[in-house]
């Protein structure tokens, strides 16, 4: 359970009390997100979320993150919205954390999307990459390749214990990536964590996307590299071209992509692919003991990082350029 920080009921009652949601009528924690401490609260005016933002999110950042839920919101993208109390402020302090309060959205995520689903994807993330071109707060990815050759230095002389002759394997990678690296694509606001446990559906159809707290500027092409490797790939490691073919035609239907885009999604894909490959093993050789979260393996990223290295065109997943 993604609980961190424990909350006494007095603390909590004088929390919401300016937020006016009516009488709480009881609370839990809840296991989604692995980064916060995050509660489901239920009150007799209705269903409630709540996050208490633990070290690894910057407190600095967090307007950027909230502020892009109401931004998002006002221009029609389904999400949660963060409530304001009666100062107008939307982030205060509970338990010696910075905390949010935010609305509940119906749905569940999808185990095994189907084409259906990436579908849908598609189409909600094209229209959340339009409706964030006026957003005016900026926010720096930091895990973007600028950060990846850092991030590997804090796990590089262990990572031939997860799989031999991985960190020569990371280094080429690496070295291939600065060197390429396309600078000159359109930008944007991304959400860059939209994998399926943060997207949500009702039935077929996609009810809202969660989890903003990796969101950034970057490459608008570089969502959708997150998206193919998060949504496309089989639990045998096998690509489901059907699935990208879905997701792309359906996002390129709302925002058409630039030739550029298209060209560079095979390098976007493998930076992709390297980013969780790197944040997963970082995670995996530095577990604490007694961790409410287990890390995820990250041989996963490397075999789909593999698969991205035989792809050089569009085709590869299942466009014509």
């Amino acid at each position: 359970m993604a609980v961190y920080t424990e909350v006494a009921d007095e603390e909590l009652e004088a929390f919401l009390e300016p937020y006016g949601i009516g009488q709480l009528l009881s609370y839990k924690g809840i296991a989604e997100g692995v980064e916060n401490s995050n509660f489901m609260l239920h009150t007799d005016k209705g269903t409630y979320f709540l996050t208490l933002y633990e070290k690894r999110v910057a407190e600095e950042d967090l307007p950027f993150f909230l502020g892009l839920m109401n931004h998002l919101a006002d221009k029609g993208i389904d999400c949660p919205v963060p409530l304001r109390n009666r100062n107008g402020e939307m982030l205060g302090r509970l338990a010696d954390r910075p905390a949010a309060l935010i609305t509940f959205l119906e749905g569940v995520s999808v185990k095994r999307p189907q084409p259906k689903h990436c579908a849908e994807l598609g189409r909600a993330l094209a229209k959340f990459h339009l409706g964030g071109q006026d957003f005016e707060l900026k926010r720096e990815n930091s895990l973007s390749v600028g950060g990846w050759r850092p991030l590997f230095k804090e796990c590089s002389a262990r990572a031939d214990e997860v799989v031999a002759g991985l960190a020569a394997d990371i280094e080429s990678e690496l070295s291939y990536l600065e060197a390429n690296w396309p600078g000159a694509l359109p930008q944007g606001v991304i959400h860059a964590d939209l994998f399926p446990d943060n997207v949500f559906f009702i039935g077929d159809k996609l009810s809202g996307v969660i989890d903003f707290y990796f969101a950034c500027n970057d490459a608008l092409a570089y969502d959708l590299a997150i998206c193919l490797n998060a949504w496309c790939f089989e639990h045998d490691a096998s690509f489901n071209i059907t699935k990208a073919r879905a997701l792309l035609q359906a996002y390129h239907e709302v925002r058409p992509l630039e030739p550029s885009e298209l060209a560079a999604l095979p390098l976007l894909a493998r930076g992709s692919a390297l980013r969780f490959l790197l944040t997963r093993l970082y995670d995996w050789l530095n577990q604490q003991p007694g961790a409410l979260v287990s890390p995820k393996n990250p041989v996963e990223y490397l075999r789909r990082l593999r698969f991205h290295r035989g792809i050089s065109s569009p085709a590869g997943y299942g466009l014509d350029q």
